[in-house]
């Protein structure tokens, strides 16, 4: 049995040496496959989770809501997300990635397009619920499905490429939404924010439906590699999952501390995504720019900034095989930036440099962090552990928006809820440095 281990261990190896061409066939191929169709399954979830936000610069004078209600619908989104993220994932290992994306984006789509006929609170509440339930499982499934197809060594690019679809759902929904507020208010007797939910949830249904066409459950499945691809990769993958980690049972997965400080890691990164998505739109509209369309223009900055910076640091963390300071320094950048953009509110050019700064930093540390979990973590404890850790980091995205909205409503200023963002980004940032490094430099 050694031997043999030890000459599986040298094809492995020979093939590492030799066959370059072949492995850059084989990834250049799923890459090409694979990555701009998850970039659209992404971007469509995304879009329709933050439209909230320029739905927000009108729906709430209609419906008479407060900054607290919007606060606590934002929010609660994510309590049926964390309720059903990690069954959600296990049911993903269980039946397929293929049939299980189409089914999340379907029905979200569906639901998503029902808050057009929101006209109380109580309904905003409910649909927002339903919604985080409906979606559930999403980034998670997604995260994992990563692993079926990449190694550890090529996956913090492909990570990285794949959560492009969050600033690029702000920079091209952004100026979509904003035109769709500014054009179609009265058309038909809807508001404009109405006809935005409606018309930007017909993208993820047919998206939904292209799922079960396009993605395949397994590099086995995959009839557009060759044999000797799929050899190749899957011997990689195996290589690679030697190293990783699972739980004996489900105790064993409960009380794993570094699950808890990941979780914990992640729910300081969230706060801070989902203060800039949820509130960029507003801190814009605050540096005196009342136009929905001019706002939406600018939104897209800090999101056409964000994509550079977080494809250069995806390309050094794999060239250089470090996963904890490709970490530190965004979450570091984005709090310090976030913190001047506040105090620069009034002033539009130097708010929007910070605020470019820090989406930057934000929206990079939210795709690099992925980059521990996976590195250490595999079969149904990745499946599990990954939604686990989404699962209750998410919870940020509940306590940010409403936080916000709380102290928005009773003090005037959303300048203290930043602050408290900020803060809770550099004490990620601090727990980053306990995470051992040779549990995740790969």
């Amino acid at each position: 049995m050694a031997k043999c281990k030890g000459t599986r261990m040298m094809d492995i190896i020979f093939s590492s040496e030799v066959d370059i061409t072949l492995r850059t066939s084989a990834y250049r191929k799923i890459a090409f496959r694979l990555m701009p169709f998850l970039m659209l399954c992404y971007f469509c979830a995304y879009l329709d989770r933050v439209n909230v936000g320029f739905a927000k610069l009108q729906m709430i004078n209609d419906l008479h809501l407060s900054e607290a209600v919007y606060g606590l619908g934002a929010g609660i989104f994510f309590i049926g997300y964390f309720l059903c993220e990690v069954p959600s994932n296990i049911i993903l290992h269980k039946v397929g990635a293929r049939r299980w994306i189409a089914r999340i984006m379907i029905t979200w789509g569906i639901l998503s397009g029902c808050f057009a006929f929101v006209q109380t609170e109580w309904q905003f509440y409910v649909l927002r619920f339903l919604l985080g339930v409906a979606e559930a499982g999403l980034a998670p499934g997604l995260l994992l499905y990563l692993t079926y197809w990449f190694p550890s060594y090529r996956r913090a690019r492909m990570t990285v490429l794949w959560f492009i679809a969050i600033p690029l759902s702000g920079m091209i929904g952004g100026p979509l939404s904003g035109l769709i507020m500014n054009k179609m208010g009265g058309v038909h007797g809807w508001d404009s924010w109405q006809w935005m939910f409606v018309i930007e949830a017909i993208p993820t249904v047919i998206v939904g439906l292209f799922v079960l066409a396009v993605l395949k459950d397994s590099v086995q499945d995959a009839n557009w590699l060759s044999n000797e691809e799929k050899r190749l990769v899957q011997d990689e993958l195996a290589q690679d999952n030697q190293h990783k980690e699972g739980h004996g049972s489900i105790k064993d997965f409960i009380s794993d501390k570094r699950l808890w400080l990941l979780a914990g890691i992640y729910f300081c990164v969230v706060m801070g995504q989902y203060a800039i998505t949820f509130w960029l739109p507003t801190l814009i509209r605050n540096s005196g720019i009342s136009d929905n369309l001019h706002i939406g223009l600018l939104t897209s900055l800090p999101y056409m900034c964000a994509i550079v910076v977080m494809l250069l640091a995806g390309r050094s963390g794999d060239h250089f095989r470090e996963r904890r300071w490709h970490l530190i320094i965004p979450m570091c950048a984005g709090a310090v930036a976030l913190t001047f953009a506040t105090l620069f509110a009034s002033n539009l050019t130097l708010s929007l440099i910070c605020l470019c700064i820090a989406a930057s930093g934000v929206l990079t540390a939210s795709s690099l962090f992925w980059m521990l979990p996976t590195n250490f973590l595999g079969g149904v404890s990745a499946a599990a552990g990954i939604a686990g850790i989404n699962s209750f980091a998410n919870l940020a995205g509940f306590c940010s928006p409403f936080l916000i909205g709380w102290i928005t409503t009773n003090t005037g200023s959303n300048a203290i809820g930043m602050f408290l963002i900020t803060a809770v980004l550099v004490v990620g940032a601090s727990l980053v440095l306990r995470v051992p490094a040779k549990l995740v430099n790969r």
